[in-house]
């Protein structure tokens, strides 16, 4: 059973893959985890895999959802993303890294996706 933050990092990544979907996106993978890491999304848009990052926030009390997206957060996720098109054979392939910034503090919340939200990082 999941705890109250847990239900709604779930929620979160919910509303965002169903966002992502409307705008074109063909969602590959949730939730994918490896001995590195998670990634909260990984999907398809257009020629392109794209790594998303989902960061919701119910107060600004710690700042902005998108700030929450560290460099040591980006190393992970950048290992992560590595292991992905290694293990998948896709080492050659165009990718990204997005970030969809949920601020639920009114309804219906404030959704934000920041593609090319940072580089890859690594080391």
């Amino acid at each position: 059973m999941l705890n109250l933050r847990q239900q709604y990092g779930a929620q979160s990544e919910s509303l965002a893959a169903r966002l992502l979907k409307r705008r074109g996106y063909a969602i590959l993978e949730t939730n994918y985890r490896t001995p590195l890491g998670e990634i909260d999304i990984i999907a398809r848009d257009r020629d392109t895999i794209v790594f998303v990052e989902v960061k919701a926030r119910r107060s600004l009390g710690f700042g902005g959802p998108k700030w929450a997206v560290t460099p040591k957060k980006q190393r992970k996720i950048s290992m992560v993303a590595l292991y992905y098109l290694k293990t998948t054979r896709q080492s050659q392939a165009k990718a990204r890294f997005d970030v969809v910034a949920i601020r639920s503090l009114t309804e219906p919340p404030q959704v934000e996706i920041i593609q090319n939200a940072f580089d890859l990082l690594y080391g």
